[in-house]
C-alpha cells in the first residue's frame, strides 16, 4: 500500500500535561523494549505494530514512566510485557474502563488501551462506547484480525457471514460489526484506520492519535497467519488499485489509478441519490462535486457515510486514514476542574461524616 499525507496531525496536544524528558535527552526504541521474549505466532502482524510502536514512542518526548499500556484479553493483549513502560494486563474487555479511572486520577499519564476485535467489541463492546462518548484522554489500538486467535480460532463480531470456523463448522450467521462505523456512531472525537503492513501509513496515523486530546481510536488491519491468514489479500494486492481509499484532510477523495496531470484517481467518492456516499468514475463528474474530506467537521455523518464503503464481506473497499478529528472537552479534564471547583468552593470532604450522615435505613 502506498502511505498517504493524513494531512495537518492534530488540533490539541494530547500530551501537554504530561512531563517531558529533560531537555538533551534522546531516547531510543531500544529503550521503549523491555527483556521479555515476544510470544506471538511467526508472521503474526502483531510484531509489525510492536516495532512501530517501539519506534514511535520516542517521538513523543515522554519519559516512560509517564506512559502507561492497559490491555484486556487476546493476543493484542500481551503488548504491555513488552515495552519498557508502565502497563497492565488487564480484565477482558474492560480495558477501557480501567484506563479511564488512570486517565481521570492521573493527568500527568499518557494513556495507551490495546485490545482486538474480540476483547474490544464483543464482552468489551459496552465499556469501548462509553469510552468514546465519554471522550477520556487515551488512544486506543484496536487490533482487528477478524478472528479469536488466543483461543485458537472462533469467528468474532467482525469475522464476515458465512465464515467457517470451530465455533461456525457450516458458517457463521453473525452481521459484523464495523469498527470505524461504531465509534463514529458513538460520537468519537478521533477515529482512524491503518494497516500492519504499512510501517509510515501506520507511524503517521500513530502520531496523530497521541497528539490528540481526547478519546482516539485507531483500528488496525492485522493478519492472523495462523487462524485466518489472508484476510487482508484484498487490500495488500498491489494489483487490486481499487482496494484502498485514501482519505486526506482538505483534498479531493479519489483513489486508484493516479492521473500524472491531476494526482487524482481514476475513481471518486460523490454524494449519492439518497445522501449517502457513492464511487463514481472521476472523468464523468465535475471536479467540484468530488467530496473534499474534511476530518474536522464537527457532523460526523459524511464520514460516517464514507465508513459504510467498507463491505462486509472480503474488504473490496476500505476507506483508510483519519475518518474524523475534532475538539471537544474531555471527561477527565471536566472531572478534575470540577472536582477542584468544589473544593474551593465548599472545602474537601469529610469521609467519615459522609458515612455517619443522615441517609439511613433500618432492615427489618
Amino acid at each position: 500500500m502506498t502511505a498517504v499525507d493524513l494531512g495537518t496531525p492534530s488540533l490539541r496536544s494530547g500530551t501537554e500535561l504530561v512531563p517531558a524528558v529533560a531537555e538533551g535527552v534522546t531516547q531510543t526504541a531500544k529503550e521503549f523494549s523491555s527483556d521479555q521474549e515476544v510470544r506471538w505466532c511467526p508472521g503474526c502482524g502483531d510484531y509489525a505494530v510492536l516495532k512501530a510502536v517501539q519506534s514511535f514512542l520516542p517521538d513523543l518526548g515522554l519519559r516512560r514512566e509517564n506512559i502507561v499500556f492497559v490491555s484486556g484479553i487476546g493476543c493484542s493483549s500481551r503488548f504491555p510485557y513488552y515495552l519498557d513502560t508502565y502497563g497492565m494486563h488487564s480484565i477482558h474487555g474492560r480495558a477501557p474502563s480501567i484506563a479511564t479511572g488512570i486517565a481521570t486520577a492521573r493527568q500527568d499519564l499518557s494513556v495507551w488501551v490495546v485490545t482486538g476485535d474480540g476483547d474490544a467489541l464483543s464482552i468489551g463492546g459496552n465499556h469501548l462506547i462509553h469510552a468514546l462518548r465519554r471522550n477520556v484522554n487515551m488512544t486506543i489500538l484496536l487490533f482487528n484480525n477478524r478472528i479469536y486467535g488466543l483461543t485458537k480460532g472462533q469467528y468474532s463480531p467482525t469475522s464476515e457471514v458465512g465464515k467457517i470456523t470451530k465455533s461456525t463448522p457450516v458458517g457463521s450467521l453473525d452481521h459484523p460489526f464495523n469498527p470505524v462505523s461504531l465509534a463514529l456512531g458513538a460520537e468519537a472525537t478521533f477515529v482512524a484506520r491503518t494497516i500492519d503492513s504499512d510501517r509510515k501509513h501506520l507511524t503517521a496515523v500513530l502520531a496523530a492519535a497521541a497528539a490528540h486530546r481526547g478519546t482516539s481510536l485507531v483500528e488496525i488491519y492485522q493478519n492472523c497467519p495462523i487462524f485466518n491468514d489472508g484476510a487482508f489479500d484484498a487490500i495488500k494486492d498491489r494489483d487490486n488499485t481499487h482496494a484502498l481509499i485514501p482519505l486526506t484532510h482538505g483534498e479531493p477523495i479519489t483513489f486508484g489509478v493516479r492521473d500524472e496531470a491531476t494526482g487524482l484517481g481514476d475513481k471518486a467518492l460523490v454524494r449519492g441519490a439518497g445522501g449517502g456516499v457513492e464511487i463514481a468514475d472521476t472523468a464523468s463528474v465535475a471536479p467540484e462535486d468530488i467530496i473534499v474530506h474534511d476530518a474536522h467537521n464537527p457532523d460526523p455523518s459524511t464520514a460516517f457515510a464514507i465508513s459504510r464503503l467498507t463491505d462486509a464481506g472480503y474488504l473490496n473497499r476500505s476507506p483508510i486514514g483519519i475518518f474524523r478529528q475534532v475538539d471537544r472537552p474531555t471527561y477527565d479534564d471536566q472531572a478534575r476542574a470540577q472536582v477542584a471547583a468544589a473544593v474551593a468552593t465548599q472545602g474537601r470532604g469529610d469521609l467519615q461524616r459522609l458515612l455517619d450522615g443522615g441517609d439511613t435505613w433500618t432492615v427489618a
